[in-house]
């Protein structure tokens, strides 16, 4: 038998098996773990949208005078200058002295006057600036704009890595290639495709391009769909030049981040379903060797699909600044591998296991009744 042959032999069945793939009712709570983040930067887009159209609604100013206001002016000439805020709210508020008695004790002693104090806020179109007098004068100016775009994409990184690359992908794989060879021993229909005339290691590459389509298909769409809506709310000058720049760099990479890791946990998974009788077993073992991977040794590290994962994403993903100091010390990141170099080491290590993967299908028997 010919290679071409195989190869045709290995495409139909992928094509038999996508429909199982993409709709099997073990697996549609894929989907759900896909689309999860997708929901919550449409939250987050759809908020920023309606306070982009609320303060647009009002009264606005240029941002050169906006950026001339200045600490200690007072509030009717920032009235003149400016027009009429976007907002405008006054209160009066007593002042407190505070002392200490001979026994320790704080007292606050009432004083008579009273403080004035204002709070003005102007939208300049792309930022809004909260001023806030004391007395007539200017006390603090604060200046933001209504959605912060490098933070926006460092946000993104975070949920890419942490929670797609080591939680979606990894038990999205799992549902889908545990069910390729594994799902059809319990609902025993897999001995119809050994009388299929094709040698196993064929139904094997078949299988598991059905699985590698349908999850490459569902999670990068998932991801896309993330980082649209993240951009979503942005505009002008900044989202041009990220555009012009990096802006098609970074979604290729996160593209094809998404989709080597398919590639990588998927070959672990079907030859996993095929070598084991129960998935959690596996299933944990490389959640925790993965979960410590930045513990480890820069050598250990890089026996991981996600050190090569993280290597090809083109944002390094934030650290909480609330991370204990202890934490942080243990935490000791190998150096990123170059992306040719990660892309390579995946590709090496799928083949491998794959191959693995062939020879326990060749040996595999069917006996329904210990399923």
């Amino acid at each position: 038998m010919t290679m071409s042959t195989r190869a045709s032999q290995a495409w139909v069945i992928a094509r038999i098996e996508m429909r199982r793939a993409f709709f099997s009712k073990r697996g549609l709570w894929v989907y759900l773990l896909a689309l999860f983040p997708s929901v919550i930067f449409i939250g987050h887009a759809l908020e920023m949208k309606f306070q982009q159209r609320r303060w647009a609604s009002g009264p606005k100013v240029t941002a050169a005078l906006i950026d001339g206001v200045s600490r200690g002016e007072k509030d009717s000439e920032v009235l003149r200058r400016l027009g009429e805020p976007a907002d405008d709210n006054e209160w009066n508020r007593r002042k407190y002295k505070e002392e200490r008695g001979p026994n320790g004790v704080r007292r606050y002693e009432e004083q008579p006057e009273l403080e004035r104090h204002r709070h003005m806020v102007y939208f300049d179109g792309q930022r809004r600036v909260n001023l806030h007098f004391v007395n007539g004068l200017l006390e603090s100016k604060n200046v933001r704009g209504i959605g912060n775009f490098e933070e926006d994409r460092s946000i993104y990184a975070g949920v890419f890595q942490y929670f797609y690359l080591r939680l979606a992908i990894f038990f999205g794989c799992l549902g889908i290639f545990m069910n390729l060879f594994r799902g059809e021993m319990l609902d025993k229909t897999l001995h119809f495709w050994f009388l299929f005339p094709t040698r196993r290691e064929v139904l094997l590459l078949g299988k598991y391009l059905a699985g590698l389509t349908a999850a490459c298909v569902i999670f990068t769409s998932g991801a896309m769909i993330s980082y649209w809506a993240m951009l979503w709310p942005h505009s002008g000058v900044e989202m041009q030049a990220y555009w012009q720049s990096v802006g098609w760099s970074h979604v290729i990479w996160y593209c094809v981040a998404a989709m080597l890791g398919c590639v990588g946990y998927g070959s672990v998974f079907v030859a996993a379903g095929l070598l084991l009788r129960n998935p959690i077993i596996p299933a944990a073992v490389l959640l925790a060797w993965e979960g410590i991977n930045g513990f480890l040794p820069d050598v250990l590290q890089k026996l991981s699909v996600l050190h090569y994962l993280q290597s090809l994403c083109p944002v390094p993903a934030p650290m909480d600044s609330d991370v204990p100091a202890l934490l942080k010390l243990l935490l000791n990141p190998a150096s990123p591998s170059s992306k040719m170099g990660a892309i390579l080491g995946l590709l090496a290590v799928t083949a491998l296991v794959l191959w693995v993967a062939s020879k326990a299908v060749r040996r595999l028997e069917i006996n329904y009744g210990t399923e």
